[in-house]
């Protein structure tokens, strides 16, 4: 390897570490709310899962707009143009309040969501309460997204990490206090660790700015400008950006949201399984989407300063090195599934379907830490729309129609249940990442000198 390439490696990793570890907090959240819930009930579990499939479709198809706040400040921090960023930020500012409301209405509304899953009364009235208690985390979870935007895009994801890890250890105190009636709350069972996370989010919200506004490092941001109305320019320009990254995110999470849904037709036990499978597949996740931003941010900088072949490079750098590692995560998988079953649950019936979609989702993260990475060094070109086309094709046709006529009918043969949607997510997935290595590959050499 050259010289070039081992200091690529070098600065992705140190920029990525501390990004997978603030990942890995937020997704260990979610950990923590699945095993909490696991040990009430079937029905707690199998709420948990879909309320939380339902929030998290609401949440991220309308905050990942705030994702294109990371590469326009990697660009500007990489041409030296620093006091533009605080002009930055508070445009986003504006945008994000158009986004909040927009979520709490979804949140407290959900009727479209629960009509596709056709829940059993018992569990209907969890994911409701779920639901109406995660309104409340909106500001809080908001907030913390444009903050990492900006400590991520200038290249210093570490605040990012402590705050997260001070949430993480939050939650499980939280969650015990709000689904087991400690302290003398109410207990709420499992729609107590949506107010926990509410809570959480917004004490983290606060101290995380109240932190960044004192500190004197981030001073050249003029992050204290007097706040102006909003200005369309910027604004149109960001959402140039940000709705096609929110439309890739809407039909990357609307594929699993309804995927959820769907198998939730099937019973407490099948829903469970699957939302083990979910969550584990979006655990190892973290670890492509860390490397992805940081890869977004350096060709960001790199483009910023004019280095169009080092963005480049540092492209196939980051991909080459989160390819290495989905490999090593698969054949984890394969040969440690029927022990990660059995952390999640003491359900026998539970780990028996769950083993075998937990091999599927080692199989499946090889396509999803193919098409997180590629498609993040696209966002640090500025490029997102072929994304969301590709996305929208392979996801919402091939992974979540094909899977939902692979699971629930009999036009491949005898209905798979959950696992004729992950074999359909297989599929779907490899096509995008596969998709969006072409699409990169021709748009960094054109590019490049």
């Amino acid at each position: 390897m050259s010289k070039t390439g081992r200091t690529s490696t070098r600065e992705l990793l140190h920029l990525a570490w501390p990004v997978l570890i603030a990942q890995l907090a937020m997704m260990g959240s979610a950990v923590i709310d699945t095993a909490m819930a696991g040990r009430l009930s079937a029905v707690d579990l199998a709420a948990v899962g879909i309320a939380s499939s339902i929030a998290a479709t609401v949440l991220m198809s309308l905050i990942s707009v705030l994702l294109a706040l990371m590469p326009i400040i990697a660009h500007l921090y990489g041409a030296g143009r620093h006091e533009e960023i605080g002009h930055e930020i508070h445009q986003s500012i504006w945008i994000s309040f158009a986004l909040a409301l927009i979520a709490v209405l979804l949140l407290r509304f959900p009727e479209p969501f629960i009509a596709i899953s056709e829940l059993q009364p018992d569990v209907e009235i969890k994911v409701r309460a779920y639901l109406a208690a995660s309104s409340w985390g909106v500001p809080g979870v908001i907030a913390l997204r444009l903050f990492l935007g900006l400590t991520t895009g200038i290249g210093q994801p570490r605040p990012a990490m402590i705050f997260n890890l001070l949430s993480l250890a939050l939650k499980f105190p939280l969650n015990a206090v709000f689904m087991y009636g400690l302290l003398g709350m109410p207990e709420l069972g499992g729609p107590g660790c949506a107010v926990a996370s509410a809570v959480d989010a917004t004490l983290i919200a606060v101290l995380a700015w109240g932190w960044c506004l004192r500190n004197s490092d981030y001073a050249a941001f003029r992050l204290h400008r007097k706040f102006v109305a909003p200005e369309w320019k910027a604004i149109m320009d960001f959402l140039r950006l940000g709705v096609p990254i929110g439309v890739t995110f809407v039909a990357d999470v609307t594929a699993f949201t309804l995927m959820a849904l769907f198998i939730a037709r099937l019973g407490p036990v099948i829903s469970g399984a699957h939302q083990i499978a979910a969550n584990l597949a979006a655990f190892a996740f973290m670890v492509p989407l860390a490397l992805g931003n940081a890869t977004s941010v350096l060709v960001g900088q790199a483009l910023g300063a004019n280095q169009s072949e080092r963005a480049r490079q540092i492209c196939w750098e980051g991909l080459r090195l989160g390819m290495a590692i989905a490999v090593t995560l698969c054949l984890l998988f394969y040969f440690g599934a029927s022990h990660i079953a059995t952390l999640y649950t003491t359900d026998e019936n539970v780990q028996a379907v769950a083993i075998p979609l937990i091999v599927l989702v080692g199989i499946y993260h090889l396509g999803d830490a193919m098409q997180v990475i590629t498609v993040n060094a696209l966002r640090g070109y500025k490029k997102s729309v072929v994304p969301m086309i590709v996305y929208a094709v392979g996801l919402w046709t091939v992974a979540l129609g094909g899977g939902y006529m692979l699971g629930l009918t009999d036009v491949f043969g005898a209905a798979h249940g959950a696992a004729g949607f992950w074999i359909a997510g297989i599929a779907g997935i490899g096509m995008v990442g596969i998709a969006m290595t072409i699409y990169l590959d021709a748009l960094s050499r054109a590019r490049s000198p």
